[in-house]
């Protein structure tokens, strides 16, 4: 078995035994193969998001846990937020450049659930209209750049784009 399953297998494991707050693993989603997980989220309470559904999709390359997979929100219920994309896609740094091999499908919910958790105002990235219009289906495709918490650069379709939150 190559190393990307076998991690895979144990990580898929610890999912279903001890998975995040408002996490699960849609079981069916993993039947047929290991590279593609959709997982059914709900909004913690105390949230914005409270009692909200979404459900997340990963999908993972033959290099994981070298290369991050690709995440993004799918389904009818992708929730509005400043880093969230009408299209599902998701501007968090560890799922690009900050990713290492030390993380997980755990700690990848976790800190989802954390940056949904922490929204004061439901709204969309200023520029998503244009960006849904013109970036890849990959998310990964697109190159981020993260300055704080406000400021995301991106590179998309050979454009630059400038976007304060």
């Amino acid at each position: 078995m190559a190393s990307m399953q076998k991690r895979l297998q144990k990580e898929l494991m610890a999912l279903q035994s001890d998975p995040p707050p408002g996490m699960t693993l849609n079981e069916r989603s993993v039947q047929n193969t290991i590279t593609e997980w959709f997982i059914d989220m709900e909004g913690a309470s105390g949230t914005l998001y409270e009692g909200e559904k979404f459900q997340l999709l990963f999908k993972f390359s033959n290099r994981y846990p070298f290369d991050s997979p690709q995440v993004m929100f799918t389904g009818e219920n992708i929730p509005v937020h400043p880093h969230v994309y009408s299209n599902g896609h998701i501007c968090l740094s560890i799922l690009t450049e900050d990713w290492s091999p030390a993380l997980s499908v755990q700690s990848v919910c976790l800190s989802i659930i954390s940056m949904l958790s922490s929204c004061k105002e439901k709204r969309r990235p200023p520029d998503n209209s244009f960006y849904v219009r013109t970036c890849n289906k990959n998310p990964k495709k697109t190159k981020w750049w993260y300055h704080g918490e406000s400021v995301c650069f991106k590179i998309t379709d050979e454009l630059l784009y400038y976007v304060h939150l």
